[in-house]
């Protein structure tokens, strides 16, 4: 199973060491959350830079608000990324819940579903390299893959687990593995329903914190701020994994319900929780 590293967002110039201590151990995909409204790096720039720092990691938004985006833009930016990494970009979806993030993007928050929907129909397309539409001819360059980047699908209801099926290659799951093991199995049967051969890929999101007290009151601190919008950040900060011990129980869990990958979220800025979840695995 492979295990992927979730880079903290609050300094983004230190990104760059991480991903090189990555590059060096035992991981295989970095990733980056999205927001707008928020002290983040923009996830798609970000990833940019840190595939030009790095030779064979994957580099993966988990997930990218797409309804906040044009979509032609959007697959274009995407394609350019994929093709300028040789194919290392796994863009992961979804459709956020923030209601200040799609007022500043000036999009109704009410059909963002059905908006992503449609742009997933335009970026398809336009990676397949056909036309926009009339008047409008092809939006290159091509990804490095035929058919666009390899596509992932976060979420909980039964619309964005179905859309795994119809749009996606995979499913992302922010979730314990007591809950995960259920979204793997509906997923899974969505698969099957819409004629899709093979399995779709399985991605989990564990957070962890690996240090001194001082790194975990950081990284608790951080998940409290970005969760608050929730009215119960408490519950998230609950699940952060604080020992070796934890973080590999939990990667064991997750092996167990068929996970192809646990991403490894460390929100806490000390990047030498890099080589402590590498000792840790």
């Amino acid at each position: 199973m492979d295990i992927g590293l979730g880079l903290p967002v609050g300094d983004p110039a230190a990104l760059s060491d991480w991903a090189r201590r990555a590059e060096a151990g035992p991981f295989t995909t970095l990733g980056l959350l999205d927001r707008l409204v928020y002290d983040n790096p923009e996830p798609l720039v970000a990833l940019a830079v840190l595939a030009g720092a790095t030779s064979r990691l994957r580099v993966q938004t988990e997930v990218l608000l797409a309804p906040l985006r044009d979509p032609a833009l959007l697959a274009k930016q995407a394609a350019t990324l994929d093709r300028m990494s040789g194919g290392r970009l796994v863009l992961g979806l979804g459709v956020g819940g923030r209601e200040d993030d799609h007022l500043v993007a000036g999009v109704d928050l009410r059909t963002r579903g059905r908006r992503l929907d449609a742009q997933l129909a335009v970026m398809r397309r336009l990676w397949a390299g056909e036309p926009y539409g009339e008047g409008a001819g092809p939006i290159g360059p091509a990804p490095a893959r035929a058919g666009g980047p390899t596509l992932l699908f976060g979420g909980f209801k039964p619309a964005a687990l179905e859309r795994v099926a119809r749009w996606g290659d995979g499913f992302l799951a922010a979730a314990p593995p007591s809950w995960a093991g259920g979204l793997f199995d509906t997923v899974r049967s969505q698969w099957r329903s819409h004629g899709r051969a093979g399995e779709p890929r399985l991605v989990a999101q564990v957070n962890v914190a690996l240090g001194p007290p001082r790194v975990v009151e950081e990284a608790r601190s951080a998940m409290h701020a970005y969760y608050a919008f929730t009215g119960a950040p408490e519950r998230m900060t609950a699940g952060l994994l604080t020992t070796e011990a934890e973080v590999r129980a939990a990667i064991a869990a997750f092996g167990d319900l068929g996970a192809d990958e646990v991403m490894c979220y460390c929100h806490g800025p000390d990047p030498d929780q890099v080589d402590r979840l590498a000792d840790a695995l």
